[in-house]
Formats: structure tokens, sequence, C-alpha cells
């Protein structure tokens, strides 16, 4: 096996073993219900309205020709307005500060202050005023992800620089042994960015791996599963982070041994659009869920942290409780519930990503989803240095220490799920499993 890595450089290939066509994605749904983004005097015109994108790359997928299970995204893009999808190339403003004034989406270092990543917090954790970023990782954390993003590299760069990050260690890695073509769609580049982006932001001591699946089916992203799982392994142990998943089916547990090479943590996002995603749902991988970050709208304060409507999560059809649930059977009962715990995901409270999409032009992105938290939650877990041997003993240590205040934020308010029929509650609900991260210990 060979890789090819870049530190601040470009791109080649990489040889590894299979092939597949690209499946051509649906038209996107457009919501066109406007939402005000709290916005005091940004740079645009429309500047206080947007609306809500679901990528192509993020809807149902139908099999393909052959019979094969399609994955999708986890991604949600706030449009700024009716004319553009990205905000354009921006300004590199002084270090930590987003690309532009005024909008309360989140930075590094505003979800550090959040999340209490940082020994001191900004007052209020105010995107526009905290500085402090995360810090720490180690060892690795590799992202799998379908398709070619050929600017992962730069873009991450442009992204460190931004946000005075540290200078990211990236390796790409081609799963089957050549580069795969690019989504025509342009959400799996944007995912690709995201996903590189967030977790080196909030581990950004971590070694990163990005393996690039042929196309979006099932056997090619498991395929370079088995290929991220090798090299986080190799590199002392660590995460991989998957923020994909499609619905569930009846002989998903055959594929559950996927997910135990030992030393490495299995992180998934659990879903944007309700009920339960598959690989989500194995008991061998964190269901990362969504939640919502309510700010002032005049100061940009944080107020408080809620569910996220839209955020997935329930009862698997297929996999069992697993006994880390057992404290919790009396909301799961036999079954498998998701998520485990959470992390922002609403596309109103999103985070900024940059990437040069050939789809929807280069610039700066609002990006929410559960992919948003599935990486998000695989830095964390990297920086709070556990390095378990295995995701059921991580999720054993998160459950453990569920009602541990300062380890977990219990979210009380709010509701999701299929018909917005799942409540928020004290402990563990099927909206926000445990909760969402406080601090690094517990995890």
């Amino acid at each position: 096996m060979k890789a090819i890595t870049w530190l601040l450089a470009s791109a080649a290939a990489v040889m590894l073993p299979s092939s597949s066509s690209i499946v051509s994605a649906q038209p996107a749904l457009v919501r066109d219900d406007p939402i005000t983004s709290g916005v005091p005097g940004p740079p645009i015109s429309d500047r206080a309205r947007g609306h809500v994108m679901i990528p192509p790359s993020s809807l149902p997928q139908p099999r393909d020709a052959n019979g094969n299970i399609m994955a999708r995204t986890h991604l949600r893009l706030l449009v700024p307005s009716s004319t553009q999808l990205s905000f354009g190339p921006g300004a590199v403003q002084p270090a930590e500060l987003p690309p532009f004034s005024g909008y309360f989406f989140e930075t590094p270092a505003s979800l550090a202050c959040v999340y209490d990543l940082v020994a001191v917090k900004t007052q209020g954790c105010n995107p526009n005023v905290a500085t402090a970023n995360p810090t720490g990782g180690s060892r690795a954390i590799a992202v799998v992800d379908a398709f070619d993003d050929p600017t992962a590299v730069s873009d991450l760069n442009t992204f460190s620089v931004q946000f005075g990050l540290p200078q990211p260690y990236l390796t790409v890695v081609y799963a089957n042994g050549s580069q795969p073509g690019i989504d025509p769609t342009g959400g799996w580049e944007i995912e690709e960015a995201l996903d590189t982006q967030w977790a080196h932001a909030m581990a950004p001591g971590a070694k990163l791996f990005l393996v690039e699946a042929a196309d979006n089916t099932l056997g090619n992203l498991f395929n370079a599963v088995r290929v991220a799982s090798s090299l986080v392994a190799a590199a002392g142990g660590g995460e991989v982070s998957m923020s994909w998943g499609a619905g569930e089916f009846n002989s998903e547990t055959a594929l559950d041994p996927t997910f135990t090479t030992s030393g490495v943590v299995y992180i998934a996002a659990a879903g944007d659009s309700g009920g339960v995603d598959y690989p989500s749902a194995s008991p061998n991988v964190i269901s990362a869920g969504g939640t919502s970050i309510s700010r002032n709208a005049k100061t940009g304060d944080f107020i408080s942290e809620n569910t996220w409507q839209d955020a997935a999560g329930g009862l698997s059809q297929y996999e069992t409780r697993p006994a880390f649930q057992n404290v919790v059977k009396k909301i799961v009962g036999s079954a498998r519930g998701t998520p485990d715990f959470s992390f922002d995901a609403n596309p109103t409270s999103g985070v900024w990503v940059f990437n040069s999409n050939p789809t929807f032009g280069t610039g700066w992105f609002v990006v929410g989803g559960t992919s948003v938290s599935a990486q998000a939650l695989a830095g964390i877990i990297n920086a709070a240095n556990g390095f378990r041997a295995s995701t059921q003993a991580e999720l054993q240590e998160i459950y453990t220490n569920m009602t541990h205040v300062k380890k977990f934020r219990d979210i009380t308010y709010g509701d999701c799920g299929a018909n917005i029929s799942v409540f928020a509650a004290s402990g563990y609900d099927l909206c926000t499993g445990v909760g969402s991260d406080q601090g690094l210990t517990g995890k």
C-alpha cells in the first residue's frame, strides 16, 4: 500500500485494491422558507435572510443498476441569497476570526468556547470575538468519503490560515488504487472539505487521512473503511469517521465486524431526516447526533443548546441493545438506540467551510448536518487522549459518565424525529443521546 502525503502541498495518487461507476444524483431539493441569520451588518446584499438547501448528495439514494445500496451525505447548506451558494473567497481577518465580520456562524474558537474545550472562555462565546482555538490531538483520524475532492489539501490550508490553526498534515489515499472521479453534483466535495477541516479544527495535533472511495456504493465505502482502519492502527490508534449513511437493511449486522479493528474508534453521522441510518446504528460505531445553538440575535452571545428538529435518531430495526446501553434500557428496550451523543448540526447555527467547488464555485460555505457532528466529535474524542481499544470501550465510557454535568450537557428542550414525535428529556433521549459534549473528560 502506498500513500501520498501533502504538507501544505499538492496532489497525486495512491495504490490500494475494485472500481465502480459514478452514480448521477437527483436534482437539488431547495427549501424556500426564509430564515434570519442574526446578522447586524455583514458585506453581502440580502444579508439577513437565506434558505436551507439539501444538496443532491444528501437526498435518499436509490439502488444502482446492479442493486448496490448507495450512501448519502449528511449535509445541509445555508444559502445566503437567491443568487449565490457561497460567500466568495472572503478575506483573512485577525487570527481565529471568521472570514466575514458580523455573522454569528460558528468558528473553531466559538465552538471550543461553547463546548468547554479551552481553559479561558470568551464571555458569550461570540464567533466574532472568541479567539481561543482547540488544542491537542495526536496519533490519527481517518475520514472516509466517496469520490475525489482535488482541492482538499489547499482548501484545508486556507481554512487553517483563516482560523489561526496549526499547519495541517494530511495524507490522501485512493482506496481502490486509482483516483476517483468527482461528484458532478458538488455535494461530496463539500463533504470532504467539511470533514477534513472540522476534524483538524477539533484535534489540530492529529495526523489526518482522507480515504476516498471510488463512489458512494456501500461496497466501495466499506472497502475504504477497511483501508482507513489499517492506516489508523498503523499510526498507533485513533478514529475513523464517516459522515454518510443509508437507511437500515436486513443484512446490515453482517457488516458490523468491519468496525472492530483493535485500537480504532469509529464514529458515524446519525443522519438528517429522522429515523435510523447505518452504519450509525452499528453497536461498533458511535452515533453522532445533532443539536441547535441559540444565540442572542443582537449580541451573538450563546444562550442555550437544544435539539435540532431534523436530526435523525430512533430504535434500530435489526441491531439489538448493546451492553453499554443497558443503563438506558427503559428507553431503548431490546433495540440499539441512536444517537449516542451530539454536537451542533443545525445549518442556521452552521459552521464555516472553505471549498473550491466545481459546481457551486469557490468560497466560504455555511454548513450544517450531522456530518459536522461526526467530524467534530471524532476530533474531540481524539483530543481527549483516551485512545481506547474499541468503539464499545469508548461508548461504555460515555454512557458511564452521561450524568456528569462537567462531561456532558444534558439537552432537555426540543423535539425531533418522524412527525416531530420524539422529545428531549432529562438523561438519555432519542434526539441527542446522552447530550452534547462538555470538555475532554469522560470520552
